[in-house]
């Protein structure tokens, strides 16, 4: 006989607030919660408010919304909403309680849709302070989602390709430049008081850093063509150990002074001098998590052996458990410490211009995995040593923005017009500390703009 529906649905005035203190959880209850997810609900809950009610029997026994009690417990409320079902008898309510988990499981995803969803809110929910894993989805699952379907990226040789050299030199010591999302200032990696007014409160999630290593360019990079880089402003061959100890540790200091507590340093180094950045790691106190390689496709110059790998300390900061989206492959990431990207020979013109503008580029591809690696969607991601700018590209690419400092103000450059080229943005000036151009700030001028104006002409280093 089939039954009446009219009849069995919950009348509106039904729901109530009840103490939370006077409900009792199902002792028949088979459902288990994580207090990771317990965590996501409470979240859930604080952002868009109690709009599920917690059903109930006529004794104050939880039917379903076991979660959602513990939720509010966590977040200490005092009552909540409930729905009495009294008109369930004791074996349907019996069936009810797993009814109620199950089905849901038995539900897909039409993952275009979902990652069109996805990727809107990603641009929307920054604007209002709320995480997109509010939405259940872990990080690493939505950057998996998100680049299933995203546009097509550039390829990594148009990506990584650096523009041609420009006679106008247009970035400043002090410049502050806002690409986007980003920002970028021409300023000293161990300058702890400038990066602290940079940062202006902020924090970073994640560092990723390419200092120089205190070894010499001319003779170990280089390329086929006839245009070759000169030296670093510093650490390029001239400290002795005891300097570029020095210099690494004034960096690494900076930086921490930035970052929470279980934020990952990812700082690469060659193999001259990786025991002095381990030893410099240790004596601040910093938890060395691995350390990871750059196998690069081609090798380079200078050595006994000619250099194929580039050495990656992954440091941690203690406090707190690092950001993981790896889960050893749980939402289809499978990373090992071994990266096999090409070198910058690989990917320069046939000329060899690109070394002319940095002689040590990164392949944005293998920044942009190590920064999905361990860190939030819409995360700061910091970069001391940002050169041409390939933490900027890499983290534009995945949905997380950069803090960027440099001190040579043609990598600044360099890095801008990068950007610019890739993104078809322009970059704004917000800071130049010179008196007479503080009107190029306040017009908020463009990068293409402030270069307009500037006299300089350079060769290839400021």
């Amino acid at each position: 006989m089939p039954r009446n529906l009219s009849t069995r649905l919950p009348a509106p005035e039904k729901l109530e607030l009840v103490e939370t203190d006077k409900l009792s959880p199902n002792p028949r209850n088979a459902r288990t919660h994580s207090k990771k997810q317990i965590n996501q609900i409470a979240e859930s809950i604080r952002a868009f408010g109690f709009t599920n009610p917690i059903l109930i029997d006529d004794d104050c026994v939880v039917i379903a919304g076991h979660g959602r009690l513990q939720a509010a417990k966590k977040l200490e409320l005092t009552r909540v909403p409930v729905m009495r079902l009294s008109h369930l008898s004791d074996a349907e309510r019996r069936a009810y309680v797993l009814a109620d988990n199950k089905i849901a499981l038995n539900a897909g995803w039409d993952s275009e849709l979902l990652s069109i969803e996805l990727g809107d809110l990603a641009d929307l929910l920054p604007a209002i302070d709320i995480d997109l894993e509010i939405t259940g989805f872990a990080t690493g699952e939505i950057d998996i989602l998100l680049s299933d379907h995203e546009a097509p990226t550039p390829s990594q040789t148009e990506e990584d390709k650096l523009p041609e050299p420009a006679s106008v030199l247009v970035s400043k010591p002090g410049d502050i430049w806002q690409l986007g999302e980003h920002q970028v200032l021409c300023g000293d990696a161990r300058d702890a008081e400038a990066i602290s007014e940079f940062f202006a409160g902020r924090s970073a999630s994640l560092v990723i850093t390419d200092p120089p290593y205190n070894v010499r360019i001319q003779g170990h990079v280089g390329g086929r063509g006839k245009t070759k880089h000169e030296e670093f402003a510093f650490a390029s061959g001239e400290m002795s150990d005891h300097e570029f100890t020095e210099f690494l540790s004034k960096s690494l200091s900076a930086m921490l002074l930035q970052v929470d507590d279980g934020t990952l340093l990812y700082v690469f180094m060659d193999w001259r001098h990786i025991e002095t950045l381990l030893s410099v790691g240790r004596d601040l106190g910093l938890s060395l998590k691995n350390i990871c390689i750059w196998n690069k496709t081609t090798p380079g110059q200078g050595s006994f052996y000619r250099s194929a790998h580039e050495l990656v300390a992954v440091f941690a900061k203690s406090g707190n458990a690092c950001t993981n989206n790896v889960q050893l492959g749980r939402y289809g990431r499978n990373r090992s410490n071994v990266w096999t990207y090409p070198g910058v020979n690989t990917f320069q013109t046939a000329e060899g211009d690109d070394l002319a503008l940095h002689p040590t580029v990164k392949p944005v591809a293998m920044i942009a995995e190590a920064i999905k690696d361990a860190s939030p969607r819409g995360a700061v991601v910091f970069d001391p040593f940002l050169g041409s700018g390939t933490t900027l590209l890499a983290a534009d690419k995945v949905g997380r923005r950069c803090y960027g400092v440099e001190y040579e103000p043609e990598y600044i450059d360099t890095a801008i017009r990068r950007w610019q080229l890739l993104t078809g943005k322009d970059a704004i000036l917000r800071r130049r500390l010179e008196e007479a151009c503080d009107l190029y700030a306040a017009e908020e001028l463009t990068f293409d703009e402030v270069s307009s104006r500037a006299p300089t002409t350079v060769g290839q280093n400021p």
